[in-house]
């Protein structure tokens, strides 16, 4: 009996698991994100807008690399070119989450810097989903896409 691939996810992962890892890695990237974020400011006294740019570049690594292993499952090694094709998706959507977690803090100066963190993030999150599966990780060839 041969088996059935689910052509909705990369590789034909089930797509509970294909979701949870989105959801593990996103989050990993998230925590990096953060606690540099709070350590820039709450510890060394950073503004919160330059200290974002040093947690977003940080956090775009882990997540790479988790995306890689564990949301789409990439069965070859990690190359230059893919991890140029993920920054730049994860560049805009970063763009996207900067640009919105700025007018946070310009706009309402006494949101807290995580708050503002939390919303700018689930902005850019659908951008990066679709950006990820269908430009960095998309798999050419056969007929797994």
């Amino acid at each position: 009996m041969a088996v059935r691939r689910n052509r909705l996810v990369p590789g034909g992962q089930h797509p509970v698991r294909h979701g949870l890892g989105f959801l593990v890695s996103g989050g990993t990237a998230f925590a990096v994100d953060a606690i540099v974020l709070q350590l820039l400011t709450a510890a060394l006294g950073f503004h919160p807008i330059p200290a974002r740019l040093a947690a977003i570049s940080l956090a775009l690594v882990a997540g790479w690399l988790m995306h890689r292993t564990f949301t789409f499952a990439v069965p070859t090694p990690p190359s230059a070119f893919e991890f140029l094709r993920y920054t730049g998706v994860a560049w805009v959507a970063a763009a996207v989450n900067y640009g919105v977690f700025v007018l946070i803090v310009l706009a309402r100066p006494a949101t807290q810097p995580l708050a503002a963190l939390v919303i700018s993030s689930a902005a850019a999150m659908i951008f990066a989903y679709l950006g990820m599966r269908f430009a960095t990780f998309r798999r050419h060839g056969g007929s797994e896409d």
